[in-house]
């Protein structure tokens, strides 16, 4: 059970971790990975996206008790 509870929690740190790394780098991953004209716009919805997967890690780490039980 411990286990499964440090699991959880990396996986959270890991949504959390890619989350903050989308947000920071959001035009460099634009640039570099995809194609369309308007980067602005991909940069937008990248940190959109790093946004919510950041909130989502935290409430992984917060919420993990209630999780596994």
């Amino acid at each position: 059970m411990e286990i499964l509870k440090i699991v959880i929690v990396l996986i959270g740190f890991i949504l959390l971790a890619i989350g903050v790394v989308c947000i920071y780098d959001a035009r460099k991953i634009t640039q570099k990975r995809f194609s369309f004209g308007d980067r602005n716009e991909g940069a937008k919805i990248l940190k959109i996206v790093g946004f919510i997967m950041s909130i989502v890690g935290s409430l992984v780490i917060i919420f993990q008790n209630s999780i596994i039980s």
